[in-house]
């Protein structure tokens, strides 16, 4: 008999808190590539209807390469609604990471059928803003239904745009690590300097003697709120 998983699955409590409150459609969003180097931050917004999940729905991250893609295969018919949003490395070198993810949040919401009126947004920190009705929670994607079906299709959803970038630019990794620091990425990237999708303004440049002038100034503090 196998042993049973330990992972304890998400659940409705937020989105029913939210509902008692008065919001009538809630949304749970999550984003992926904010620790990359290269590619965009991609957001999704998602809505369910209330019913059962998936059966080992969790936060991608403690899903395999290979569960994660069987997960969103089964998330995305199940959800009643979803859409993405992008902010390109160009906006994130020029606003900041925290306005990128607002401009990709609110793309993804407004990418939806409906406007929703909750917002659970995973982590500490609202980028979003008014006049979005946000409930921050941390571990959303770990511990909220809606949230860890956004967590799962934006990551699904970034792996395969990256992928596609593998063909035009071999040897980054694009294809197995995302645009994330992987040693094949390091080394390419010390060979051949960064492509028209890397981040310019990151201080991985300070550490690529022959590339290193090619790096943009920082946006200013408002532009860089921590998100940890």
């Amino acid at each position: 008999m196998p042993a049973k998983s330990s992972v304890i699955p998400p659940t409705y409590t937020l989105e029913r808190e939210l509902a008692a409150g008065g919001a009538t459609l809630v949304a749970g969003v999550d984003e992926v590539g904010r620790g990359a180097w290269a590619g965009p931050v991609v957001v999704c917004a998602a809505v369910t209807d209330g019913s059962e999940p998936p059966e080992g729905l969790t936060d991608s991250k403690k899903l395999t390469p290979k569960r994660r893609l069987a997960m969103g295969d089964l998330v995305r018919p199940w959800v009643r609604d979803h859409a993405f949003g992008h902010a390109t490395p160009a906006e994130i070198d020029e606003f900041g990471m925290t306005e990128a993810l607002r401009r990709a949040a609110v793309r993804a919401l407004e990418g939806l059928a409906a406007r929703p009126d909750g917002v659970i947004l995973d982590g500490k920190h609202d980028y979003l803003g008014a006049p979005w009705p946000v409930r921050t929670q941390i571990q959303a994607d770990l511990t909220c239904v809606t949230v860890a079906a956004a967590s799962v299709l934006a990551k699904v959803y970034r792996d395969a745009l990256m992928a596609e970038l593998d063909t035009d630019f071999p040897g980054y990794g694009f294809g197995s690590a995302a645009g994330y620091p992987s040693p094949a990425h390091r080394e390419t990237l010390a060979e051949l300097g960064p492509t028209p999708h890397h981040r310019m303004s990151w201080s991985y440049l300070d550490d690529l003697p022959k590339w290193r002038h090619l790096r943009r100034p920082r946006p200013g503090p408002g532009g860089q709120l921590s998100l940890l």
